[in-house]
């Protein structure tokens, strides 16, 4: 008993740290995805060796998405003729960034932490999408007609209307309305499994892992970044939910720079995703992503344990210390929030796992209703909903 209240206690504090961030994180998501619809980046990223992966690295950064639900993006870039560096660079800073996982991160570490996960995702998007097209000859995609068609409610394929008319459809208002519909609906409903499973971990590790354990291994140095990829590499686990893990393991003597390997390898990689991007890019093509994904997160790492030190910094002391600025009882308002619309998405989730294992084992397990449950996709570890419903929907 005493366990589960310590576990409680610990998940409890960071849900009330983390909640005001992330509902600010969602409501810019739901702006990007009516003012900047992720079909109109397709248009950018066919041409160029250099330019097109610049546009998909830096367009990348704050989009929402994780590596489950960016493969289905990837796949529609690929077929709108965008080359294989900027899909690359694409795959790589979308779900190691975005602006919810930003939020977090300035709400649970602190500014250097929050500055070096876009920048290090931003670097190695670059990296590995220039790296590819100078090893393909054939970076020249294409042209193809891109999907225009209208984020809002699909009223037009932005083809048969001008943009001026297309204008008078939707008022600023209308435009806002859908945004945070879709980011508190479709964009939670994929990332608050994987979020409350992110805050009970890092409860249990801040409440049973010995400190002295973690910084023995994992306080510092080049074999602390390699233990760290090495764990995050194979795991699934989003930009958002790896945030607390990350504060957790820095609590308990990890190195930032370890932290951040983990916080870069793991949302971007996955065995499952990696067999998809087999798929997608080839062989040579995934190989130069995942190798240019470890050496810059191990990079990245030594770089930012060298920034604390130069600075005389304790990365536990600063640890948290930006949230100090909201007022307790907008925290806990923020907190109850998000726990509202956990409750749903939640409860699907681990009601399509468990009708998915009924399933598999012959046992009749009754119907869910239409749209909540959908096939598997690679990826998807926690539900069978999360990936097929939301963002990957509205991507494909």
């Amino acid at each position: 008993m005493n366990s589960i209240i310590a576990i409680f206690s610990e998940t409890l504090h960071l849900l009330v740290e983390s909640g005001v961030y992330v509902i600010f994180g969602l409501m810019v998501s739901g702006l990007i995805r009516v003012f900047l619809s992720p079909d109109s980046v397709a248009r950018h990223l066919g041409k160029g060796r250099f330019r097109s992966v610049f546009k998909a690295a830096l367009l990348g950064i704050p989009l929402p998405l994780c590596s489950c639900g960016v493969l289905p993006a990837a796949v529609t870039l690929k077929k709108q003729g965008a080359n294989n560096g900027a899909i690359s660079s694409f795959l790589i800073s979308t779900p190691e960034s975005g602006v919810d996982s930003i939020a977090v991160t300035y709400a649970l570490l602190d500014p250097i932490m929050t500055l070096a996960r876009p920048l290090s995702a931003f670097a190695t998007a670059l990296t590995a999408g220039i790296a590819e097209n100078l090893l393909n000859k054939t970076t020249e995609a294409d042209s193809r007609t891109a999907d225009l068609t209208c984020p809002v409610d699909g009223c037009c394929d932005g083809i048969g209307c001008s943009a001026e008319d297309h204008k008078r459809h939707h008022s600023f208002f209308e435009k806002i309305r859908h945004g945070m519909h879709y980011a508190f609906t479709e964009v939670w409903n994929d990332m608050a499994p994987w979020f409350a499973a992110g805050l009970i971990l890092a409860g249990a590790i801040s409440a049973f892992i010995p400190e002295a354990i973690l910084s023995r291994y994992l306080g510092g140095g080049l074999l602390s970044m390699l233990i760290m990829l090495t764990v995050g590499i194979p795991i699934y686990i989003c930009a958002t939910a790896s945030t607390p893990i990350a504060a957790a393991l820095i609590l308990k003597g990890v190195s930032p720079g370890a932290a951040l390997v983990f916080l870069l390898a793991g949302p971007a990689t996955n065995a499952a995703s990696l067999t998809v991007l087999l798929g997608i890019l080839g062989k040579r093509s995934t190989a130069v992503y995942l190798a240019l994904i470890s050496i810059m997160a191990v990079i990245s790492g030594l770089i930012v344990d060298q920034i604390y030190a130069v600075l005389a910094l304790s990365p536990i002391a600063s640890l948290g210390r930006t949230a100090e600025i909201i007022p307790e009882w907008v925290k806990w308002t923020g907190a109850a929030i998000v726990l509202l619309l956990s409750v749903k998405p939640i409860y699907n989730s681990l009601r399509c796992r468990f009708m998915s294992i009924l399933n598999k084992i012959g046992k009749p397990s009754g119907k869910m209703p239409a749209g909540e449950c959908a096939p598997e996709k690679p990826g998807c570890g926690l539900s069978n909903c999360g990936c097929s419903s939301g963002i990957s929907r509205e991507w494909k």
